[in-house]
């Protein structure tokens, strides 16, 4: 085996924002979080409402990151971005967030590999669909290395859209693949309440997610 001689206390990562908030999306929805949200993105998609980590953010050391978060005492910690598999050091700082014994969640829109995220990590996959404007630059290679312990996200903007995402979910058996696929309206773009009613007519493998904070603090877009 070869030893990993690399010193995190010399690593260093773009930061966006520190926050802790209630977690708003995936299957650990509601519970006290700790949020990472990284600099930098390689997708454009048409209903980001996160524009503002495209652009360089804060250098931290990964022991500075670490100790803030530990310094909330919340067992749930979330590395989100724009992109974090962009920045070479984001698996570092999810594995010395497992060796402190937290929950980690890493939120990626799957064009890069998940793979380098180390074992114990909950990958959480945002699935481009074609009304985001970038779907075709998912790597389809993810879908073959999701566990039951990950989970995949659709993001829908249209009937369209939710056809296309059903269609994939059920050729590739994301239900079977990971634990959790989940549906969530597009902000502004698709009502919740049409997307739930075509949910009740196919019974997709799938759960509807609607993003708990925008409700808790609609019009914030920053720390939440």
């Amino acid at each position: 085996m070869i030893q990993d001689n690399t010193d995190p206390s010399v690593e260093t990562l773009q930061v966006t924002e520190l926050f802790a908030s209630i977690q708003g999306e995936s299957t650990w929805v509601g519970c006290p979080c700790g949020f990472v949200r990284l600099a930098g993105c390689n997708l454009r998609c048409a209903w980001c409402d996160t524009t503002y980590s495209y652009g360089p953010g804060a250098t931290m050391t990964l022991p500075e990151i670490v100790e803030k978060l530990r310094g909330w005492g919340l067992p749930l910690v979330e590395i989100t971005g724009g992109e974090p598999l962009l920045q070479p050091a984001t698996p570092r700082l999810a594995s010395l967030f497992l060796d402190a014994g937290l929950t980690v969640l890493v939120e990626t829109n799957g064009s890069l590999p998940i793979d380098v995220l180390p074992e114990g990590v909950i990958r959480i996959m945002d699935i481009k669909c074609p009304d985001s404007g970038m779907h075709e630059n998912m790597d389809r290679r993810n879908l073959e290395v999701l566990t039951p312990r990950d989970e995949v996200k659709f993001v829908l903007a249209s009937r369209a859209d939710y056809t296309w995402a059903l269609d994939l979910a059920r050729q590739q058996n994301l239900a079977q693949r990971c634990g959790a696929v989940l549906f969530s309206p597009a902000a502004g773009r698709l009502s919740p309440a049409t997307l739930a009613g075509w949910m009740l007519e196919d019974c997709p493998p799938a759960r509807l997610q609607l993003p708990l904070h925008k409700y808790i603090w609609p019009g914030r877009d920053r720390g939440v």
